[in-house]
């Protein structure tokens, strides 16, 4: 970490010049820049002192922001192959996520798990085949190129009643699966 450049981060946002700083410090101007520049490392209390003035804690100081991943690759897929149903989390650990995207295939004459009433929405986008959404009592057919979209308010599932497989993309709000 790179304690110099993030008190003049912490700083600047502060909207204070290193003079004002020091003087809430009790630090000369020239010891803060040299901190700053990490020409010097300050001591644990006089570190203390800085952040305090800066209106934190060293526990907020020292955290780590982690870089929070953008984008997926195959690797990064976790898959749940069953016999008739193979679940692919294409955004890992996404249930701690507002939404949660998975890709299903769902081969011939199966169907997936059926999905409970919810507070939420689900939406599907079919890549390949052919399907049957069963969303409470009604039936709908959705093949190839086509969506659905449906607050989850009713049980609902898919059926594959052909011999082909079927290929879905599916994301709730919240995460179910």
């Amino acid at each position: 970490m790179d304690i110099g450049k993030k008190l003049r981060e912490y700083r600047v946002m502060n909207d204070l010049t290193q003079e004002e700083l020091a003087s809430r410090c009790e630090l000369s101007k020239g010891f803060l820049s040299q901190i700053e520049n990490d020409l010097t490392s300050p001591s644990i209390s006089t570190l203390n002192d800085i952040v305090e003035a800066l209106g934190i804690d060293l526990a907020t100081f020292f955290t780590v922001d982690k870089e929070e991943q953008v984008v997926f690759t195959e690797e990064d897929y976790f898959i749940d192959e069953q016999e008739d149903l193979i679940t692919t989390w294409i955004v890992p650990n996404a249930q701690k996520n507002m939404m949660e995207p998975v890709m299903l295939r769902i081969k011939g004459g199966s169907q997936s798990q059926c999905v409970d009433p919810f507070e939420g929405e689900a939406f599907g986008f079919i890549l390949e085949g052919h399907l049957t959404l069963s969303f409470g009592d009604e039936s709908l057919s959705i093949e190839k190129g086509e969506t659905f979209y449906l607050e989850g308010n009713k049980s609902h599932y898919l059926k594959n009643e052909t011999g082909e497989d079927a290929v879905l993309i599916w994301v709730s709000t919240p995460p179910i699966f």
